[in-house]
């Protein structure tokens, strides 16, 4: 039987840069397929890991990151999905999760097997993270309706680059599986 993480990539996010016009409805329309996923995973005791730029600001910890996002300029879209106490939280610097941060030990730490990525962007960070999952043997599933894009032609070519190069699951919020 799988054992899940849900990783909420970079949705901590103040949306003061240059791409945030673009991206922001597309953050729209997928911060409630997130919501639900957070619900689920929490009550079902599925660790939750948020992986989230640190805006270089490499001072600052998950608190003060947070505290950047809700004074940015769409605080409504970090609030629903803003990280719990029992959230876990990992600052990355570059486009992977896992790019030279301590996610692949903890999440072994965890037995975790199968990772649902979410967040933002599609096109980049969930595409990278999710190749860098696959290198290390973990399952991957992308919600479609729980990720964001810029571009979207580059994002759902994305999201079958998962599916068909990595044999990735990509399916809607609701339908995974815990």
């Amino acid at each position: 039987m799988a054992k899940y993480a849900l990783v909420v990539i970079d949705m901590i996010n103040t949306y003061r840069h240059r791409d945030a016009e673009r991206l922001v409805p597309s953050v729209e329309r997928a911060v409630p397929g997130i919501v639900d996923l957070l619900e689920r995973a929490r009550a079902a005791g599925i660790p939750v890991v948020y992986a989230n730029d640190n805006f270089g600001r490499w001072r600052s910890h998950h608190g003060q990151i947070v505290e950047m996002a809700l004074a940015g300029h769409h605080p409504e879209l970090v609030e629903p999905i803003r990280p719990d106490d029992e959230s876990l939280f990992v600052v990355k610097a570059r486009h992977s999760v896992f790019y030279e941060t301590p996610l692949a030990y903890l999440l072994h730490t965890l037995g975790v097997d199968t990772l649902v990525l979410t967040g933002q962007v599609t096109e980049q960070c969930v595409l990278y993270s999710a190749l860098d999952a696959h290198i290390r043997h973990f399952a991957v599933t992308i919600p479609r309706d729980a990720v964001a894009h810029i571009h979207e032609d580059l994002a759902d070519a994305a999201l079958r680059m998962v599916e068909r190069n990595m044999g990735g699951r990509v399916v809607d919020a609701a339908d995974v599986p815990w």
